[in-house]
């Protein structure tokens, strides 16, 4: 059954163990992000910076001309828990020149749990992490962030109208 739109309550998250560009001790410490461990995703985006550019004698419109392209930061949202990966993970980017690169995914589910659309980020580096806001007055689940740049993101359908890839 094809659900179009598909609601974006149902996805989980998927960051690959360090890659190659990490020294093996480093990459011990950056283990895999389990599934679904992640309330929160944002900044899947892209942009393509212009250059406006007036071509004498052409006075009803303006050439746009492309640039570069540059990719959203994603950030990710979790509850606090005792496994310290994403902390890890940033630290571990202080620490060399090249930082601790991880490929991701981000897949949305459909209600009935199917994957339906992925986004894959490369090359990706944590360059934020933000801890809970404590508060004595408050009952709330503390949260945890972490900021990652990346340098690529592929979209890709995983199910199709009529057909069932899983």
């Amino acid at each position: 059954m094809f659900e179009d739109p598909i609601p974006a309550y149902r996805f989980a998250v998927t960051l690959d163990p360090g890659d190659f560009k990490m020294p093996s001790t480093q990459a011990d410490l950056v283990p895999l992000v389990v599934l679904g461990q992640f309330q929160e995703a944002k900044g899947l985006g892209s942009e393509l910076e212009v250059l406006s550019y007036a071509e004498g004698g052409l006075n009803d419109f303006m050439h746009q001309l492309p640039v570069r392209h540059s990719w959203s930061r994603i950030t990710l949202k979790r509850g606090l828990i005792r496994d310290p990966g994403l902390f890890f993970w940033y630290a571990a980017g202080l620490t060399q020149t090249l930082g601790a690169r991880r490929n991701g995914a981000i897949t949305l589910l459909t209600p009935g749990g199917t994957p339906a659309i992925a986004w894959s980020f490369f090359d990706a580096i944590a360059v934020k992490w933000m801890g809970p806001d404590l508060s004595a007055m408050q009952n709330a689940v503390a949260i945890e962030s972490i900021e990652i740049a990346h340098q690529g993101l592929i979209q890709f359908p995983l199910s199709l109208p009529g057909m069932d890839l899983f």
